[in-house]
């Protein structure tokens, strides 16, 4: 099973989606094996976000990843980084198609509810820098075989 890091961002907090977005991901038969609610400091900001420090966006991008806490996720499941994107849809929420979170839950390309890790190294870069090993949980729900066939588990 892979790991993947999911950001539920301020606009997903001040939009009261957090339910309906983390129930879609239940749905689809993947697991959270970590959560946490955090405020995200300037300083993990400008690590997560390295590669676009320069950018003349950034400030604006610091200011909405910091205007409520935001929920940190570390979500498992047969090629969960290469699901997760899908139902996460286009960072530009109007390219992103209906059905996907951004394509229902959004219209901006910044304002975008979430953040999906883009890799396997991504994510394990990402998972690290949110969460303690101590605060991942390996565990099978009761109900993986309905959600796997017996050579995917």
């Amino acid at each position: 099973m892979e790991s993947t890091l999911v950001i539920l961002k301020p606009s997903t907090i001040q939009r009261a989606l957090v339910g309906q977005v983390i129930d879609r991901f239940q749905k689809k038969g993947l697991i959270i094996a970590g959560m946490k609610m955090m405020q995200l400091s300037e300083a993990i900001l400008r690590e997560h976000y390295a590669h676009l420090v320069d950018r003349p966006f950034f400030p604006g991008l610091l200011e909405s990843m910091r205007a409520t806490p935001v929920i940190v996720m570390c979500i498992k499941g047969r090629d969960a980084v290469e699901v997760v994107r899908a139902m996460t849809g286009a960072t530009n929420s109007r390219k992103a198609l209906p059905g996907t979170i951004r394509g229902d839950f959004s219209m901006s390309g910044q304002e975008n509810i979430v953040h999906a890790s883009d890799s396997l190294e991504s994510a394990d870069v990402e998972i690290r820098r949110f969460f303690t090993a101590d605060e991942i949980f390996d565990y099978n729900p009761a109900l993986m075989r309905s959600m796997y066939a017996p050579d995917e588990l």
